[in-house]
């Protein structure tokens, strides 16, 4: 649940400061909306309420409904400054509630992925690459934000609101991966469990630090500075591949598996926003492309994952989710309109949605009389 906070402080500093509060209620709001649709409906379609004989069925639960909240956001992070909040909401409902659970249970729920030998330890691909596909899909029929490109198509920098959030945020995701992958163990006790657990942590921090440096590396030799962005979601983009098998490798593999999310995810996020797909924080990057290269490294060293099974999960995953994704959004969108007026974009969802601002004493308010 932690990560939670590390998504909203992330995002949050990563927008603009007239959306801050905005994004801030966003994040909130979703993690309530996967826990109410998930114990509804989500948790019975991917695994059915089945007693299990090695840990408790509610503690099952919540372990399980903190990872559809990171994959929805995932989400959040990518349609930011654009979005309605009470129609991201309505998707949030049908994501949690519905898509994210059925491509779940083709794998962790014990279906035919996993009966093929698709292999995903702690969500690469069925949280966060699933997250990255019906981000994108929403992203595509958003369209960019107001001003994120020039009349002859180049694409502006736009600076977020708060760097330190950035970090903060960072951090906190990299502190809350360990109970991401560690406890995807799903025991601790005995001497076999309790050193599974110390090794994922190992090869999970591992992976984080050799995304940042070789993230940093790469910028300064390709911009000649070093750009936070690509230093932080160097960080995330490590923990993401390592998620796939954060068990099997031993720590220097998995500094090399970390160092390879850290070099593609700054490349990635510059082919996208090239080409017109503007991701205000690399969420689709960071979490689908880092997680399609975590799934592909699972077999080099896991003998028990193979390339074709592992291709296979990992379109099977991304096509349903895009697809079933775009049509929600599509359908949303011709009824009630996803995107917010041009007056909202401009002026910032904060009034809008909140009617405050969330730095009063910086954003030229009258001074009191």
């Amino acid at each position: 649940m932690w990560m939670a906070a590390g998504f909203t402080m992330l995002e949050a500093g990563s927008v603009r400061s007239k959306n801050t509060i905005e994004i801030l209620l966003k994040n909130i709001a979703l993690y309530s909306v996967a826990s109410l649709t998930f114990l509804s409906v989500g948790y019975a379609i991917m695994y059915g309420w089945k007693d299990i004989s090695t840990h408790s069925l509610h503690a099952d639960f919540f372990f399980q409904v903190v990872f559809v909240a990171t994959a929805m956001s995932v989400v959040s992070g990518a349609v930011a400054e654009r979005k309605k909040l009470w129609t991201f909401l309505l998707f949030a409902v049908i994501f949690t509630a519905v898509i994210y659970p059925i491509q779940g249970s083709w794998s962790w729920g014990g279906g035919w992925l996993s009966a093929r030998g698709f292999t995903d330890f702690a969500g690469s691909g069925i949280v966060h690459m699933a997250g990255a596909a019906a981000a994108l899909a929403g992203v595509l029929i958003l369209g960019a934000r107001r001003g994120k490109y020039t009349k002859n198509g180049k694409p502006r920098n736009i600076q977020g609101a708060n760097a330190a959030q950035v970090a903060l945020g960072t951090l906190i995701l990299w502190m809350g991966w360990f109970g991401f992958n560690g406890g995807s163990q799903l025991a601790i006790d005995g001497i076999e469990n309790a050193n599974a657990v110390a090794r994922i942590f190992v090869n999970t921090n591992t992976a984080a630090a050799a995304g940042v440096l070789s993230a940093m590396i790469l910028s300064k030799l390709w911009l000649g500075k070093t750009a936070l962005n690509a230093t932080t979601n160097g960080a995330l983009a490590g923990l993401v591949v390592i998620t796939a098998d954060p068990l099997t490798p031993e720590p220097m593999i998995a500094m090399v598996y970390g160092g390879l999310g850290g070099l593609i995810v700054p490349l990635s996020m510059s082919w996208l926003e090239r080409i017109g797909i503007d991701d205000p924080v690399g969420a689709i990057s960071v979490h689908g492309v880092a997680g399609i290269l975590g799934l592909m490294l699972v077999p080099i060293l896991n003998t028990n994952a193979h390339f074709i099974e592992q291709l296979i999960g990992t379109g099977v995953i991304f096509g349903f989710v895009f697809g079933s994704s775009y049509i929600i959004w599509y359908t949303i969108d011709k009824v009630f309109s996803i995107r917010v007026t041009e007056k909202e974009e401009v002026g910032g969802s904060d009034m809008w949605e909140a009617g405050q601002t969330a730095y009063p004493d910086f954003m030229g308010n009258k001074k009191e009389t």
